[in-house]
């Protein structure tokens, strides 16, 4: 049970980390896939709501964006989570990754995205996008959780344990 509570909290955050930094690739290069999301669904979806140019390059949904803030949180992630002592800056990782995913659990469930995604070649993705989406979201969640102590201490709420 040691090892459990010693070393319960790594693997969702290792989780988060992967799912995003394994995307970056697919956000940081203007992948196919990421163009079919953000500028041929994401982006004339908002454009008919009269918001147009949030996903497309330079927008503030860009891929660009999500990617830097996905690439922000698994920075943090990572450093609260081998760090002695940083468990405050594993909160703040999994709350940006919270952020970040609620928007793409939002987009999914609320825009012609979809939960089930189809690729850029026609195929549909079996609704893989949207379940890590979730699994991330649980994670995220999990940390907060785990950190809450930490992160209510910045606004004088509670008493953050020491580490």
């Amino acid at each position: 049970m040691d090892i459990l509570k010693k070393h319960g909290l790594k693997l969702p955050a290792l989780f988060i980390c992967f799912v995003f930094i394994q995307s970056l690739f697919f956000k940081f290069t203007r992948h196919p896939e990421t163009i079919n999301i953000f500028e041929a669904k994401l982006e004339p979806w908002a454009a008919g709501l009269g918001f147009p140019g949030l996903f497309v390059p330079g927008g503030i949904f860009s891929a660009y964006v999500i990617g830097s803030a996905e690439l922000v949180a698994s920075a943090l992630l990572l450093f609260g989570t081998f760090v002695a002592g940083r468990r405050l800056i594993q909160g703040f990782g999994a709350l940006l990754a919270f952020g970040v995913i609620s928007g793409a659990i939002f987009f999914h469930l609320f825009t012609p995205l979809g939960v089930e995604v189809i690729n850029a070649d026609g195929s549909p993705d079996g609704g893989e996008l949207f379940i890590m989406a979730c699994l991330v979201w649980v994670s995220s969640v999990v940390l907060i959780i785990a950190r809450r102590d930490e992160l209510l201490s910045l606004i004088g709420q509670r008493q953050a344990v020491p580490a």
